[in-house]
C-alpha cells in the first residue's frame, strides 16, 4: 500500500489491519505520535489524513492508501508552525505526553476556523490532558490565530 507521509511517498507491505499509529511509530520510526488509550478517546495519537484530524490508534493503515498523512514531525521541520510557536510562547506543556496530538488537533482547527471562538475551540479540542493545561491550550490557539 502506498500513501504520502509528511510530503513524501512511502509504501507499507504489512497487515492492512495494523493501526496507523503502529505503522508510523514502528515501521517509519516517527515517535512523535503517541499511544495513549488505544480506543480513540484521548487524542494523543492524532494525525492528519488528507488534512483532517484522525485518531490513528484505531485507524487501519489500509484506509490511508493513496492519501496524505501528516504527523507532528511533518507539521514543520523546525517548530515554526504558528501553533507550535504559540505552544512554546504560552508554556502549554507540563508532562508533554498529549501535546503532539493536541498540536495536530489545534492545527486542523485553525485550517477550518482561522479565528476560532472559545466555543469552536471547546468543540474541536476533544483531546485529553492529564495535566489539565486546557486554559493555556485555549490561549495558545488564540495567539496562533492572531499571528496567521
Amino acid at each position: 500500500m502506498k500513501f504520502t507521509l509528511n510530503s513524501r511517498s512511502v509504501a507499507f507491505d504489512g497487515d492492512g489491519q495494523t493501526p496507523l499509529l503502529w505503522v508510523l511509530r514502528d515501521h517509519f520510526k516517527l515517535p512523535g505520535t503517541k499511544f495513549g488509550c488505544g480506543i480513540s478517546m484521548c487524542g494523543a495519537c492524532t494525525v492528519h489524513v488528507d488534512g483532517e484530524p484522525v485518531r490513528s490508534c484505531v485507524l487501519p493503515v489500509s484506509t490511508v492508501g493513496g492519501k496524505a498523512v501528516t504527523t507532528i514531525e511533518g507539521l514543520s521541520s523546525n517548530r515554526s508552525h504558528p501553533i507550535q510557536k504559540a505552544w512554546m510562547d504560552k508554556d502549554v506543556p507540563q508532562c508533554g505526553y498529549c501535546q503532539s496530538g493536541m498540536v495536530m488537533a489545534a492545527a486542523a482547527l485553525l485550517k477550518t476556523h482561522p479565528q476560532p471562538t472559545d466555543a469552536q475551540i471547546d468543540e474541536a479540542m476533544t483531546n485529553l490532558c492529564r495535566c489539565a493545561t486546557y486554559h493555556r491550550i485555549r490561549e495558545a490557539i488564540h495567539a496562533a490565530a492572531s499571528k496567521q
